[in-house]
């Protein structure tokens, strides 16, 4: 079986990806109000907080490739989860949701 690694990132594009920002999915659209990303050297794991016209919200776990949003599954090790820390410090909101996720009290 080979192993097929993707390119390294070369830049990561979290800068250029203003918050809030438009969203749109086939059942509903919103905006963009909070965004976690670290950036590893093959791909950025990003948590965004998502609210829809309606007023609800999501939490969606995706990942970019440099300046491409990434269709498959987030997938990331305990190394890059260490890393969430430093980027959640900056989104209150996704920070309380995942407690909730916990069991935690927000």
């Amino acid at each position: 079986m080979v192993k097929r690694m993707s390119k390294p990132v070369a830049e990561p594009a979290t800068a250029s990806r203003p918050v809030p920002r438009p969203f749109a999915m086939p059942w509903g659209a919103g905006q963009i109000v909070e965004e976690a990303a670290k950036p590893t050297p093959w791909h950025e794991p990003t948590i965004q907080l998502l609210r829809y016209d309606d007023g609800a919200e999501a939490l969606r776990f995706c990942y970019y490739h440099g300046p491409r949003f990434g269709r498959g599954p987030m997938m990331v090790n305990k190394e890059a989860i260490d890393r969430f820390a430093e980027a959640l410090r900056e989104t209150p909101r996704i920070r309380a949701l995942l407690r909730c996720m916990l069991g935690e009290q927000p």
